[in-house]
């Protein structure tokens, strides 16, 4: 009776010779390997890959949640202990979140898309409960707020495209968005189209490399991704798995999910600039 999700690029990864493994209730790609080889290799030649090239990666299961309403920004700023009521349309903040006895709780990035329109994402593990989270500040501690959300995980596909050929990827693939560093810096967000489809483009990194994350809605995933693996394998792009991922992380000192065990603090993970001081 337990259920399994499947990434809107499943059947993808499938056709690829990926080894996939659960995480949680989904099913990720682990790696890539046509002669299903165990061990370390094909985790580090894809790591390598990104390192030297690009690579791409379905980061789809984030957790992925639509803010919307007149009083959004008051609202972040007491969820998060960062300030996002100053962030810029168009740009992106990277924001912690701690219980109510202030160990960590999640992380995760926050774009403004609008004058009262955020996009939160959250970690994979714990989305559901960010949500249930949310729900309970909006409902219980602040009712009197103008703000409403909701779920939108399922409803977007979402690719973390890494490395540093990764904006020449891009450039050849994207219509309607310059993603040259200066219309596209460092922890911006943007709209445009690729191969015919929608697209919201995060300029932040998931593994410290040159990145960026590519939003879509499920049902154009695969062409989208499709697109993008088509331009960048000239350029030395592979698929990368879950393993590769955790091992780009690691390198970089990104947080993981064995960090965030209901045990730390943000100063025990080297936060406390992150935190504001009212």
């Amino acid at each position: 009776h337990k259920p399994t999700r499947r990434t809107p690029l499943h059947r993808w990864h499938d056709s690829a010779h990926a080894v996939f493994m659960e995480t949680g209730l989904w099913l990720r790609a682990g790696y890539y390997s046509k002669t299903r080889e165990t061990g370390w290799e094909p985790i580090l030649r894809e790591a390598r890959a990104v390192r030297q090239a690009a690579g791409l990666c379905d980061v789809s299961t984030l957790g992925k949640i639509d803010i919307q309403g007149r009083d959004s920004a008051s609202f972040l700023d007491r969820v998060y202990t960062n300030t996002f009521s100053t962030l810029a349309i168009g740009r992106a903040r990277y924001g912690l979140m701690l219980r109510e006895d202030g160990l960590m709780f999640d992380d995760g990035t926050t774009s403004r898309l609008g004058p009262h329109h955020y996009l939160m994402t959250t970690t994979t593990a714990k989305a559901a409960e960010v949500m249930g989270h949310l729900e309970f500040c909006a409902q219980v501690l602040w009712p009197s707020l103008d703000v409403r959300f909701c779920s939108v995980s399922d409803q977007w596909a979402q690719m973390a495209l890494t490395g540093p050929r990764a904006r020449d990827v891009l450039a050849c693939c994207i219509d309607g968005l310059d993603v040259s560093n200066v219309g596209l810096p460092y922890m911006a967000a943007g709209e445009g189209r690729i191969a015919g489809a929608p697209v919201r483009v995060f300029r932040v990194s998931f593994s410290g490399e040159l990145g960026y994350e590519v939003a879509t809605p499920s049902g154009l995933g695969t062409r989208v991704w499709a697109a993008l693996h088509e331009a960048g394998t000239p350029m030395g792009l592979v698929p990368y798995g879950l393993e590769a991922l955790n091992v780009l992380r690691v390198e970089k000192g990104h947080v993981t999910g064995a960090e965030i065990n209901g045990q730390t603090t943000a100063r025990d993970l080297g936060f406390e600039k992150n935190v504001e001081k009212d």
